[in-house]
């Protein structure tokens, strides 16, 4: 039972301290944790101010609205009540999200500073199981499935893993905690991370890094910088990504993941172009006509992926399994011109809203895991975002420059208000 003396930032610190073990474990259960701490979050901070956090500003709002025109796409999906479901539970899910992190945003700083310390001991844990996990030959998976032999395909099961703790791991930066032992934890993670299976994560800490230091030295830039770039992605990936796999990329070297994420990517793009104003409805990548079908021998022949390098399970990969792998083509080929311009306006927004160069690093990371790996409905990674959103309140805001604190110190202090009639 929730106490009234419990911090809304409490529900979430918790979340962070077992998400990364247990989403080494099983990436899945990373959506029940995330739905239950941001509703008791929500609830703690109810019982303590005795009104509800409800979500505010323009971009909590542009969230819930994405789904909301997901849902009006259930008219035309291919699977209507699919499309309807997910509309209504993720965007849900993204409200209870806001909400909480308003309710850590008016949290005290000494519970949000411990917020940021749970996590980080979250972090190093999970980091360090999924080290070991990895050193024994993912042993440690095995024994919790009750597995007696290892089967070869489970050593995938640590991408999603390293993906949400690379979205996480900035956080570490702004803890409350010794330099040397925060820059000792951030370097241990990024090389575990850097060692374990999986391209998108590597890629991600990569823009994580170069975020966060760009948001340290220069916060208002980067961020105008990052909202750019995110924006402009979304709205033209079909554009560039067309007419360069139209030409053929060669792909005979690159690893068979990323060869079958190009075919796939050639494909939704061609059926993005039957429907490329309003869309194939919300859910539609999972029955979009023809998505379990092969590659054909012109496609495979236009990657050069027909000579005895190429991984022979490719010419009977299917086209489209479950997602494209790729968040903007997502949108275009299921939400269509709408989700894209919503989408887009949501990302710049983010960016400039963000107050700290982790929230920075924390959005360029997932930005590139989303743009190149999972699926953008799936519930773990939803739930992933939510807490690191939700965590992301947490942060103190940056202190004003020396010369901004020197120029408001030299100012002239402002003349006080009249005192009230009666005083």
């Amino acid at each position: 039972m929730i106490r009234r003396d419990w911090s809304p930032s409490l529900p979430i610190a918790v979340a962070l301290a077992i998400g990364p073990a247990a989403g080494v474990l099983q990436s899945k259960a990373l959506a029940p944790i995330a739905v239950v701490a941001l509703a008791l979050c929500i609830l703690a901070h109810r019982l303590r101010h005795g009104a509800w956090p409800w979500p505010r500003g323009i971009p909590a709002w542009l969230a819930i609205g994405l789904f909301a025109w997901g849902a009006v796409t259930a008219l035309w999906a291919p699977e209507p009540w699919r499309a309807l479901g997910t509309s209504l539970q993720l965007g849900g899910f993204v409200a209870l999200g806001a909400a909480a992190a308003r309710a850590v945003a008016e949290a005290e700083e000494a519970e949000r500073q411990r917020l940021l310390l749970v996590a980080t001991g979250g972090l190093a844990a999970g980091i360090a199981l999924a080290g070991l996990d990895a050193a024994s030959g993912n042993a440690i998976r095995a024994a919790v499935r009750g597995l007696r032999e290892i089967p070869p395909q489970l050593v995938f099961g640590l991408k999603p893993a390293a993906s949400a703790m690379a979205l996480w791991l900035p956080l570490v930066a702004a803890a409350p905690l010794a330099w040397w032992l925060r820059a000792l934890v951030l370097g241990l993670g990024a090389v575990v991370l850097v060692l374990l299976p999986g391209e998108s994560a590597k890629l991600a800490l990569g823009a994580g890094v170069l975020a966060g230091l760009g948001g340290a030295l220069m916060q208002r830039r980067t961020a105008s910088l990052l909202g750019a770039v995110l924006a402009v992605a979304i709205v033209v990936m079909p554009a560039v990504l067309g007419p360069l796999l139209a030409r053929g990329v060669p792909a005979a070297g690159i690893p068979p993941s990323a060869a079958h994420r190009l075919l796939i990517w050639d494909f939704v793009i061609h059926r993005i172009a039957e429907r490329p104003i309003l869309g194939w409805g919300m859910e539609a990548s999972r029955s979009i006509p023809g998505h379990r079908d092969h590659p054909s021998p012109e496609a495979l022949a236009r990657f050069g992926l027909t000579g005895p390098a190429s991984a022979p399970w490719l010419a009977t990969a299917e086209l489209l399994p479950l997602h494209p792998h790729n968040g903007a083509l997502q949108l275009r080929l299921e939400l269509g011109w709408p989700g894209v311009a919503i989408a887009a306006v949501l990302a710049a927004l983010l960016a400039l809203a963000c107050r700290h160069a982790v929230a920075l690093a924390m959005l360029a990371a997932g930005a590139v895991t989303a743009m190149l790996s999972f699926g953008a409905w799936q519930e773990w990674w939803v739930g992933a975002e939510l807490l690191a959103v939700a965590a992301a309140a947490a942060l103190p805001v940056r202190p004003p420059r020396p010369r901004a604190a020197a120029a408001h110190a030299a100012a002239p202090p402002a003349a006080a208000p009249p005192a009230p009639p009666g005083h």
